[in-house]
């Protein structure tokens, strides 16, 4: 089990409170999102417990995929997914949602300090400068922010807002030059899901600090967030070279989150343009999210046979 898989949890996760605004605009049965809800904590728990067990079992693998300077920064997502369960179950366990909420952002701020302290200290070459190093500050600040307005924390979201919004502007020029200057290998492709994922989801959480009309920060957020999900549209051949794998989860984070920020934009009184985008953009995203689910799930189904054949074979 990776880091990477808790990934899921974002885009599904994503969906549920995409549905949730579906069904307080127009009504829509909330059994969807309550589904959504569901499942996304359900893969929470299972690669929580997945990954405590290689943590016991396996510490030293586990160790060196930690000192790994691309991957070891996706751990940033176990935290950040902690705080979208903490999202999807606290109107059903209020108890249960508000100690994942105090472990995810406690989480999201110890891993933030390790890995940044480690980024001071230099001698980061060129192939290891990607949007991973947005997922302990940006991704972990911003989903952070979300979650304390969820839980009725605003002055600590604010705060947790500014610690995202500024470090996502200190690193975006430090990514666009590695990438003007040479570009991505295929393989590792899959993480311009999450360059694309910032604005949208400092969008959605803004908004969710800020009730009330939606003012012109929010709309230049999500303004940013569209036009980004244009130029990755513009992409869709070159990225298609990197083979499907679990890195393609990587894209939920945004794709789930834009059509929320309109959806939250059309809640709070944005105009015509943001009305006529909220619903194209979440039947997108549902296909989007759905399709990675299903290659996902036929991924794992020949996995499973393949291990157990060697079983029935011996049989």
């Amino acid at each position: 089990m990776r880091p990477v898989f808790f990934g899921s949890v974002l885009g599904i996760g994503g969906l549920a409170n995409g549905w949730r605004a579906v069904n307080r605009l127009w009504g829509i049965t909330p059994v969807i999102g309550e589904a959504f809800a569901v499942a996304a904590f359900g893969l929470w728990l299972l690669w929580a417990v997945l990954y405590a067990g290689k943590w016991l079992l396996h510490p030293a693998e586990a160790r060196r995929e930690l000192d790994h300077p691309v991957q070891g920064l996706a751990a940033a997502l176990a935290p950040v997914a902690t705080l979208i369960a903490s999202l999807c179950i606290g109107p059903h366990v209020t108890v249960l949602g508000w100690a994942l909420f105090i472990g995810g952002a406690g989480g999201v701020l110890f891993y933030a300090a390790w890995s940044v302290g480690g980024l001071w200290q230099g001698g980061r070459e060129a192939p290891a400068i990607t949007p991973v190093l947005y997922l302990p500050t940006v991704g972990g600040g911003f989903v952070s922010a979300l979650a304390c307005a969820t839980f009725g924390q605003p002055t600590l979201g604010w705060m947790f807002f500014g610690f995202g919004m500024f470090s996502w502007l200190s690193m975006e020029s430090v990514f666009l030059t590695r990438l003007f200057q040479h570009g991505l290998p295929a393989e590792m492709r899959a993480t311009l899901g999450i360059e694309f994922a910032p604005p949208v989801v400092a969008c959605v959480a803004y908004l969710s600090l800020t009730p009330g009309t939606a003012d012109h920060f929010a709309l230049g957020l999500f303004g940013y967030g569209c036009f980004l999900a244009l130029v990755l549209l513009r992409l869709v051949p070159w990225l298609r070279r990197q083979p499907f794998g679990p890195g393609a989860w990587a894209y939920t984070f945004g794709v789930s989150a834009l059509p929320l920020a309109a959806l939250k934009l059309v809640e709070q009184g944005a105009g015509t343009p943001i009305e006529l985008l909220a619903l194209p953009s979440f039947a997108a995203a549902n296909a989007i999210i759905g399709w990675i689910a299903v290659r996902s799930l036929v991924r794992v189904g020949r996995f499973l046979r393949g291990a157990s054949a060697p079983v029935a074979a011996s049989g």
